[in-house]
């Protein structure tokens, strides 16, 4: 069984001895290099415990053999582009967020800065864990089923504050809903 380990591992800038401390309980960094490898079987347990230290699941760290990985084939930065000293596999953006799961807002329709096509990546928080979440985008449920996204103004322990993206929308005050989603990703076709 061919796996993943070292692309996902590497993705996360996490060394042999990182990953093996992560573990629970923890292993050695031999041990992670050789279930890299293959050098050493694969198990179930094994595989779960790699993708809980990793924070991925675990389909994610195994694949098929004839899956063709994107690779990493530049960096860009204030100088340009330029060729990688040594390739590397792309792992997905959503894999290596960390964390809870994500969920997308797909775009339909242009609001504010963002346009049809675009896919919004957020993570579902606890109201009491979003004090970081000022001035960022956010998705918010109302007790109709329906939802509020916009930029997250305000909040306290009694009610949020988000002003929606849309033209000439007023910012809107709430009572405090059990959660909020905020937006961690933009992905956008060119």
């Amino acid at each position: 069984m061919i796996n993943r380990i070292r692309a996902v591992r590497q993705g996360q800038g996490l060394t042999l001895a990182e990953l093996a401390e992560r573990c629970s309980p923890p292993t050695t960094a031999q041990t992670v290099g050789r279930l890299e490898t293959g050098m050493r079987t694969l198990s179930i347990d094994w595989l779960n415990r790699l993708a809980g230290a990793l924070d991925v699941s675990p389909q994610m760290l195994l694949s098929h053999v004839d899956d063709e990985p994107s690779m990493v084939i530049a960096v860009l930065d204030g100088a340009g582009a330029e060729a990688l000293t040594r390739t590397r596999e792309a792992i997905a953006p959503t894999s290596l967020m960390g964390g809870p799961a994500i969920s997308m807002i797909e775009v339909t329709g242009s609001v504010g800065e963002y346009r049809t096509g675009d896919q919004i990546w957020v993570r579902k928080v606890a109201l009491e864990d979003a004090t970081r979440a000022t001035n960022r985008d956010v998705l918010v449920p109302r007790t109709s089923g329906r939802y509020v996204f916009g930029r997250l103004l305000d909040q306290n322990a009694t009610s949020i504050c988000v002003s929606p993206h849309g033209v000439g929308q007023e910012p809107i005050t709430m009572p405090a809903p059990p959660w909020m989603a905020v937006a961690v990703l933009l992905t956008r076709p060119l």
